[in-house]
């Protein structure tokens, strides 16, 4: 798997998480869980934009790691 593509997973999963945690949020009574549940979801916020600007730069600084620009030059192979 190249980089861009792990990036992206990664990114994917931190995201997959925080919709989570917000699922579980949801599904409890419980305040103190809610508050748990709450406080970890906003840490994933932090983690995403951090982590998405990261990407971003790896991805201009690195043309072959951008997933997006390769998946589109390859749709445009195939036509």
């Amino acid at each position: 798997m190249s980089v861009g593509k792990q990036l992206h997973q990664t990114l994917a999963s931190l995201r997959s998480a925080k919709t989570d945690m917000e699922t579980y949020a949801l599904s409890t009574e419980d305040k103190d869980a809610q508050k748990l549940y709450a406080d970890c979801e906003n840490q994933l916020e932090n983690m995403i934009n951090s982590f998405a600007g990261r990407v971003n730069y790896v991805e201009e600084q690195e043309p072959q790691y951008n997933v997006k620009k390769q998946m589109q030059e390859n749709n445009q192979q195939k036509s």
